[in-house]
């Protein structure tokens, strides 16, 4: 039998995808959130995978130190100088920042926040939109 949990973590940031036909273009943000499954090979002493709160701390933290309330760019972006001389939060990521590639992007650092503990993240859906959401999975 095989379990798996969910936890929502919500934050807020901006971006833009450079080359975009369309809006998002511009800078803009959105209140993303992100569900991120989890599960280990035998359940706890109490019976579960982990504890929700766990789960949480670790990964929502993660998250707020580097995702919330800053801007996601792009290597190469022009607007990265600004971010930096007017000390605005900010993470360069090496690709688009896309529902598609953050999920992955988160997948890979929860899988290696969460792997010591013994829990295997097993996948990362991204909302960026109440619309919109990409999958990251195993």
């Amino acid at each position: 039998m095989t379990v798996t949990i969910s936890r929502r973590i919500e934050f807020d940031a901006g971006h833009r995808l450079l080359g975009h036909e369309s809006k998002c273009r511009n800078v803009h943000g959105h209140r993303y959130v992100a569900e991120v499954s989890a599960t280990a090979a035998k359940l706890d002493a109490v019976g579960r995978v982990i504890d929700f709160s766990v789960l949480k701390s670790i990964v929502g933290n993660w998250v707020d130190d580097h995702w919330d309330h800053g801007f996601i760019a792009q290597e190469g972006d022009p607007i990265i100088q600004w971010l930096r001389d007017n000390s605005m939060k900010h993470v360069v990521l090496p690709f688009p920042p896309t529902a598609e590639n953050l999920s992955a992007h988160l997948r890979m650092v929860a899988t290696g926040l969460m792997t010591p503990l013994g829990i295997e993240v097993c996948g990362v859906k991204l909302w960026e939109t109440p619309n919109c959401s990409a999958v990251s999975e195993r």
